[in-house]
């Protein structure tokens, strides 16, 4: 299975029980970490997350992973916070930071760009605006290869 296919199997398996733990599931990566695989879960709660957070969802996704299977190989897991420069993947994650500074690098050129700084000005329809540079582009959802807050 591709890495991208874990990552997915392992989000929808997770999301759900992470949040109701309280837990909001921000990113899921999987891929090579030196000799061996390392699967790594982001997550957050509006009152920011403690060490005893992430062993409680490292506990809890664990035995889900344990029982489900989705990766054949031995892999690391790795529970953390999402950091000052947290990831921004799903519509909900640019709504709540409109406003804010954000770095976003794009799989296809935008007005001959891929790699945009500034601030996110806003989202819909599918598209999010950033002004950067003095100019305000507007970018597909589905054209983000990376987008992180700047702090």
């Amino acid at each position: 299975m591709e890495s991208k296919d874990i990552v997915r199997r392992v989000w929808a398996e997770l999301e759900p029980e992470l949040a109701g733990l309280g837990f909001d599931l921000i990113e899921v990566e999987f891929g090579r970490h030196g000799s061996s695989s390392l699967l790594r879960l982001f997550i957050d709660r509006p009152e920011g997350v403690t060490l005893d957070d992430c062993s409680a969802a490292s506990r809890v996704a664990s035995a889900l992973l344990d029982r489900s299977d989705p990766i054949s190989a031995e892999y690391m897991l790795e529970v953390s916070s999402p950091g000052f420069e947290r990831p921004l993947r799903r519509v909900k994650d640019f709504e709540k930071f409109v406003g804010e500074a954000v770095k976003v690098k794009t799989s296809t050129a935008v007005e001959g760009r891929k790699k945009f700084s500034g601030r996110l000005t806003g989202i819909s329809d599918g598209m999010i605006a950033i002004e950067s540079d003095g100019e305000t582009y507007r970018i597909h959802l589905e054209n983000v290869k990376q987008a992180n807050l700047d702090r």
